[in-house]
């Protein structure tokens, strides 16, 4: 007689706990001196300290947190140098994803829809959901290259990308909508070149004021918030 299969649940609890701690780091305004420890967040979470262990070390690997020998980990900090590297590769992946895409019906129609969300978002200043549907419009062209390492290494570029320039979201967020557009219109005519200078473009203009923010920063004071991992199974 067959015994009944052992549910892995740590290893839910680690894909919950990674879920749920990058969510945490990407929308909440942290600062980069702020402390994430296995104590802390295992207690916020109700789950034991192993599977947040693990959550931090996969986030430390993809370039998000910074874990440091007993005194747990911080959001990592990105020199000038680094922003200016990520936005390069950047450039070039998007790049290549519009002058790779498949362009379909389907495709454009979807953009189109994208872009005028973008509009109506910025316009209710719903700050989360316009950054979801920026991520959602580049994340749609390059799922139609059907390279899904591309797809993969923007993935974890935009995150990064996204923890450079939480602080800088007001200084181009408002040129989003136009910036999507003219990509667009260029795809509508299965005009890859002109799609290919407004991404560079869009991606350029970005950087610039991400840059130009960059050398004028100051320190700010760490903030205390809380986590939570909703509808937690039973252990």
């Amino acid at each position: 007689m067959h015994g009944i299969s052992r549910i892995d649940l740590p290893q839910n609890l680690t894909k919950l706990a990674y879920d749920a701690i990058k969510s945490y780091i990407m929308r909440e305004n942290l600062d980069e001196q702020t402390r994430l420890t296995e104590d802390s967040l295992s207690r916020q979470l109700g789950i034991s300290k192993s599977p947040v262990r693990e959550a931090l070390n996969s986030l430390s690997s993809e370039g998000l947190v910074r874990i440091e020998a007993r005194r747990g980990a911080c959001l990592r900090q990105f020199s000038r140098k680094e922003v200016l590297d990520l936005y390069n590769l950047r450039e070039a992946l998007e790049v290549c994803a519009v002058a790779t895409a498949e362009l379909t019906p389907k495709l454009v129609t979807e953009l189109r829809g994208s872009v005028q969300r973008t509009e109506k978002l910025l316009k209710s200043k719903d700050k989360q959901s316009h950054i979801d549907e920026d991520t959602h419009f580049h994340g749609m062209i390059a799922e139609a290259t059907g390279n899904a390492e591309l797809c993969r290494v923007l993935s974890n570029l935009q995150s990064q990308i996204w923890l450079c320039r939480r602080k800088t979201y007001d200084l181009s967020a408002s040129s989003a909508p136009d910036a999507h557009r003219a990509i667009l219109v260029a795809l509508e005519k299965g005009n890859r070149k002109a799609a290919q200078t407004a991404m560079r473009r869009h991606i350029a203009l970005v950087r610039e004021r991400l840059l130009a923010f960059l050398d004028g920063l100051s320190p700010r004071n760490s903030t205390e918030k809380t986590l939570r991992i909703p509808n937690r199974p039973r252990r």
